[in-house]
């Protein structure tokens, strides 16, 4: 497989700059997800890569040989498109076949390694049927396979479950993820959905209006978000965040009041300069405690229960007129109009400064003291 390395990488239409200076290396062997919004610019940089949009400036390395000026199908990559991209005239063999006759590899050889595939993404019964005979998530398999007969350096996904169901993503999500630690390849792989970059990625980059917000293992951007679009972005349901007052920096940590009227002292490193000033408290979903048993109680009354089986989701209109989500076990039995007390456990709080930058943890010897 091979290592990628992009050096301030960027692309400009015209007169608008779509990626402005990605810096970024994937190690060999490593599933990586670009995740983001629509236009977040996350395609764009697969299909630089690929070698089928010119890089305006910087350089892109595989395996430390710098390729931009090197065509797509010497780059030594496969891709798999959201469209599949299939020959609809060609059977499930001949598609897998077509990039191998190509490069006029033996016939003998050709037959071995498609077997061999087809096997291995369950496709032997449907090697000569064609596209259109096929399922949604079995023509996903057959563009999977058109692209691992090739043996490339590096596989590319661009959102390619997004045209499944829910339950064939969720499907197709354990394949691939299990069929990436079958072959040990490097991935790079682009989705706009969270829940599949949280479940697949040995690392996650978070893009947004062509800059990368974070870089990640999952759980580290899920418990540790440098910023609040992350915050926002990572998490299904996503965090809670809340507006709050800086009332006292110490020793202790940042002491705010929301607008609830509840305070809390999150253990950050203190800052004199932020007294007084607005900060954002942010909260998970699942970190929020029902129950008057806290300090510090605030109050509520629920909105909506969405009871989801094992968890249920609690929306909650809080006393300033703000929401927040309340993820409890799936028996909970509360219901709209109910009233709710709940606290926000210290430990499991984030404080955002006015620039929407995660203020950072004290050091673990420092909340000894």
């Amino acid at each position: 497989m091979a290592t990628v390395e992009l050096k301030n990488i960027r692309k400009t239409y015209i007169s608008e700059e779509i990626i402005k200076g990605v810096s970024l290396t994937i190690e060999d062997g490593e599933f990586v997800v670009f995740v983001g919004p629509s236009g977040c610019g996350k395609s764009t940089l697969l299909r630089m890569i690929a070698g089928l949009e010119d890089i305006t400036d910087g350089d892109l390395l595989i395996d430390g040989r710098r390729v931009n000026d090197v065509g797509p199908a010497d780059r030594g990559l496969a891709m798999v498109f959201q469209s599949y991209a299939l020959y609809p005239h060609m059977n499930v063999y001949q598609n897998m076949e077509f990039a191998l006759k190509l490069a006029k590899m033996p016939e003998a050889e050709r037959r071995g390694k498609i077997e061999a595939v087809a096997k291995t993404l369950q496709l032997e019964p449907y090697l000569k049927h064609k596209p259109g005979q096929l399922s949604g998530g079995q023509r996903q398999r057959v563009a999977i396979g058109r692209a691992i007969v090739r043996n490339p350096k590096v596989f590319l996904f661009d959102e390619p479950l997004s045209n499944l169901d829910a339950a064939l993503r969720g499907q197709m999500r354990v394949e691939l993820a299990t069929l990436h630690r079958r072959l040990e390849a490097t991935t790079i792989y682009v989705t706009h959905d969270q829940i599949e970059a949280m479940t697949m990625a040995d690392k996650i980059v978070v893009l947004q209006k062509g800059i990368i917000e974070q870089v990640g293992s999952p759980l580290e951007l899920y418990h540790h978000p440098r910023n609040l679009f992350v915050a926002r972005f990572i998490g299904a349901p996503p965090m809670n965040l809340l507006q709050a007052h800086v009332i006292a920096a110490d020793e202790q940590g940042t002491r705010v009041k929301l607008v609830t009227g509840q305070s809390v002292t999150v253990a950050v490193e203190p800052r004199a300069d932020l007294v007084g000033t607005s900060v954002t408290l942010g909260i998970r979903p699942e970190h929020v405690r029902l129950g008057t048993s806290d300090v510090n109680p605030g109050q509520g009354v629920v909105l909506l229960a969405e009871h989801l089986g094992a968890l249920t989701h609690l929306h909650v209109r809080i006393s300033d007129g703000h929401d927040i989500i309340i993820q409890t076990e799936g028996g909970d039995a509360l219901t709209a109009d109910a009233p709710v007390a709940f606290s926000f456990p210290p430990e499991h709080c984030h404080l955002f400064d006015q620039n929407g930058v995660a203020m950072p943890r004290k050091a673990r010897r420092s909340l000894a003291a």
